[in-house]
């Protein structure tokens, strides 16, 4: 029986949860939340793996499949013009009383 899945743990939900292309009728990609915040996280942020896996409670290697996950979805809504919908997903919002008060809770 496979192991449990853990929640990941998010500092606070997106701004903007809908991009749309000029032409809609190229389908739907679904990133999932806790994808959005490692792409933040990481991205946006400039922190390491290690240090968003410490963010999130998560494994470094964890949030190295969800990266890669969420960089590919990106790429097909860059390529291919299908609109970026952010939704779903395993996660909870961070109660700002733990490690990432002082560094990325202060949200964007």
């Amino acid at each position: 029986m496979p192991r449990p899945r853990m929640r990941r743990r998010i500092c606070g939900m997106p701004n903007f949860v809908k991009f749309y292309s000029n032409d809609n009728s190229n389908g739907t990609v679904i990133l999932l939340v806790e994808e959005y915040e490692v792409i933040r996280l990481i991205d946006y942020k400039k922190l390491t793996q290690e240090e968003c896996a410490k963010i999130m409670s998560i494994a470094r290697t964890s949030v190295q499949k969800m990266y890669d996950e969420a960089r590919f979805k990106l790429s097909q809504v860059l390529v291919e013009g299908k609109t970026l919908q952010i939704n779903g997903g395993d996660y909870y919002i961070c109660d700002k009383s733990i490690p990432c008060k002082k560094q990325s809770c202060n949200y964007l």
